[in-house]
């Protein structure tokens, strides 16, 4: 069988994937790299944090390789909280117990920002031994064991909506947690940062790394170049009419969105050519402008959601 080069697979991933699944795209070897890698399955272990679970939904909702595929064929899930059978403090013990048994092989993925205020109170994942176990001090023991730590979705990558202002929470990013200094870095964080993700970004990566037993190449602020390209203004079906000058006044007019607030001139996201709930739709696409879900200003500096962003006060 010929081995896919990393310029082919960095090619068939930019691919518009319109009736067709991430793995239809990549083709016949990626398949094979999939069945070699489960024979060794990757330890996974999925921790949420403050968030609505959203991210977790849309991985569910995987079309092409289903759900099914992926727990059970490509990876080998030991904990998340929502498809494992056990709960309390049984799956506590288990997560603990499978992050010491797989200590720097295990994928931890982390789903929600962290809460730091009050010694990370406000989120309590469970408890063990009688101690409550918090958000930050599972993401701090795991992640010192992990070999690589994925921030599932916008509020684990920068702190999304939970760490809005006046953020009382104190909540945070998780590369802000395990690398409060960004240089030199002690953890590996790739950051997977749409509100929720897209399963072909988290697979996707998961993929190449499987493939090639390294990071893709990552951006500025740590997420695979191979989805995080171009901006969302540059590949834009409504560019012509910006370029003409034509903009929609209200929801539903031809034009332009950038005068209802549309964002897509900062947002880094491939959402139209891979669409969302198997390509049914994209947030433009539905009549509504960006919102740069994607970036680490969202939500605050791309306030207000329905007009022009603020010159001052973005939120990093």
């Amino acid at each position: 069988m010929r081995k896919i080069s990393r310029r082919e697979f960095v090619r068939l991933c930019g691919m518009s994937t319109a009736g067709l699944g991430l793995m239809s795209v990549l083709g016949p070897q990626i398949s094979q790299t999939l069945v070699e890698a489960a024979e060794s399955k990757v330890p996974v272990i999925w921790i949420q944090a403050s968030s609505c679970t959203g991210c977790s939904v849309s991985l569910l909702n995987s079309v092409e390789p289903g759900i099914a595929t992926v727990l059970l064929d490509v990876i080998s899930m030991r904990y998340h909280p929502n498809v494992m059978a056990a709960s309390g403090e049984l799956g506590m013990e288990t997560m603990y117990k499978a992050a010491d048994r797989y200590a720097g092989e295990f994928i931890l993925v982390v789903e929600g920002g962290v809460p730091t205020a009050e010694k990370g109170r406000y989120c309590i994942i469970g408890d063990l031994n009688h101690k409550e176990i918090t958000a930050v001090e599972a993401v701090k023991h795991l992640g010192s064991r992990a070999k690589l730590v994925v921030a599932a979705g916008q509020c684990a990558s920068f702190g999304g909506i939970p760490a809005a202002q006046p953020n009382p929470t104190g909540v945070l990013g998780v590369d802000q947690i395990l690398n409060p200094r960004p240089y030199p870095r002690k953890h590996t964080v790739v950051n997977i940062s749409n509100c929720p993700i897209h399963p072909d970004h988290l697979i996707g990566s998961l993929v190449y790394i499987l493939t090639y037993n390294e990071l893709p190449e990552l951006d500025q602020y740590y997420r695979p170049k191979l989805f995080y390209g171009p901006t969302i203004h540059d590949t834009c079906f409504r560019r012509p009419a910006f370029d003409e000058g034509v903009f929609a006044k209200q929801i539903g007019d031809y034009g332009c969105l950038a005068n209802l607030g549309c964002k897509g001139f900062i947002a880094r996201s491939d959402c139209q050519k891979r669409g969302w709930n198997n390509n049914v739709s994209w947030c433009i696409a539905a009549g509504a402008p960006c919102q740069a879900c994607s970036e680490p200003i969202f939500p605050d500096g791309c306030s207000p959601l329905y007009g022009h962003m603020p010159v001052t006060g973005n939120r990093k």
